[in-house]
């Protein structure tokens, strides 16, 4: 029996930087972490990319997931054989590509139901490429919640000592707004709170960011403060939850940096990461919240305008390998 969790981890689009940074990430870390790691995802792909890269890594191929990869110093890979990699076009938008990347996350979460991974860690996918693929999700968040069928999840972001649940993620701007129901705010504060909790922290302090300027300026800028997100924070603390809010956007983000909160309960995609990034870009990392297995990711794209010349930062795949460990190992989240 193997003692270590086991942790997929796909590779994204192969015409991006995504089997660029899971193999330095893995070079770099390996020896580190406390676990067994799987790569999923085309294993000439890969082959290619440590060749041409001269990334020291030594890769083998698995047809099913076994416990006792560990006994190998080579990273296993499941292939599922669904792309020819002679084909790759580093840097350009495929549907073959996407329709790829797209199938090894179904995989990774096919796996994670069944149990036979414990955690899974993506590389980025293009979103464009897997709309060409006939892929009708916009994400991987979308991909895992039709996959297991949870009516409530989140995105979470962190870097550092700054964490930020989304409200909304891959929303226009304008339609991300209609999403500031007091309903929808509750549900996620209840399952932040939740999931802290079960991740270890006994009273999860929480911030609620306002939509508008200044929290509306008592009703002078908006109206969505007074009529959603002060009664979701009122009944989420008659619940017992440590919450507070709304607090202006321009405030709260240094708050929480400054230890007054865990976590930020952000309103929409770009207000949660611009705080993110600018405070740890390199490092910042996405974890899923509400899924029935431990999912974290890099948190940038596939950047097709470097795909190719081994200049990737794998820092954000290092930082999400070990915190998937970290909580696949009930071992609570990474300290900040």
């Amino acid at each position: 029996m193997n003692s270590k969790p086991l942790i997929g981890i796909t590779i994204g689009d192969p015409h991006g930087i995504g089997p660029e940074v899971s193999l330095k990430a893995l070079a770099n870390i390996r020896t580190d972490l406390n676990c067994t790691p799987i790569l999923i995802g085309d294993l000439q792909v890969l082959r290619n990319t440590a060749e041409q890269l001269q990334i020291p890594i030594e890769l083998q191929p698995i047809h099913r997931v076994i416990s006792n990869a560990e006994s190998t110093t080579a990273i296993s890979v499941l292939d599922n054989d669904n792309f020819d990699a002679n084909s790759v076009q580093l840097g350009t938008l495929s549907a073959n590509a996407g329709f790829a990347a797209v199938d090894w996350v179904l995989t990774a979460g096919n796996l994670a139901m069944e149990n036979e991974i414990q955690a899974i860690v993506t590389a980025p996918i293009n979103k464009e490429a897997a709309r060409l693929a006939g892929c009708g999700e916009v994400g991987h968040m979308e991909i895992f919640q039709t996959l297991t069928g949870v009516s409530s999840c989140a995105t979470m972001l962190s870097t550092g000592n700054l964490r930020v649940v989304h409200l909304t993620t891959h929303r226009s701007l304008r339609i991300a707004c209609d999403y500031v129901t007091q309903d929808n705010i509750l549900d996620k504060l209840i399952l932040t709170d939740t999931t802290f909790k079960s991740w270890g922290m006994k009273n999860p302090k929480i911030g609620v960011a306002a939509l508008n300027p200044h929290a509306s300026d008592g009703g002078l800028i908006g109206t969505e403060e007074a009529e959603h997100i002060i009664p979701a924070v009122e009944k989420a603390q008659s619940l017992g939850i440590s919450v507070t809010g709304p607090i202006g956007a321009d405030t709260i983000f240094h708050q929480a940096i400054n230890g007054g909160y865990d976590v930020v309960l952000a309103m929409y995609h770009d207000q949660g990461h611009i705080p993110i990034k600018v405070h740890g870009f390199e490092k910042s990392i996405s974890i899923n919240l509400g899924f029935p297995f431990v999912r974290t990711s890099v948190d940038h794209g596939t950047a097709f305008d470097i795909a190719g010349k081994g200049i990737a930062d794998s820092s954000s795949m290092e930082e999400a390998l070990k915190t998937a460990v970290t909580l696949a190992s009930s071992k609570g989240l990474p300290q900040i």
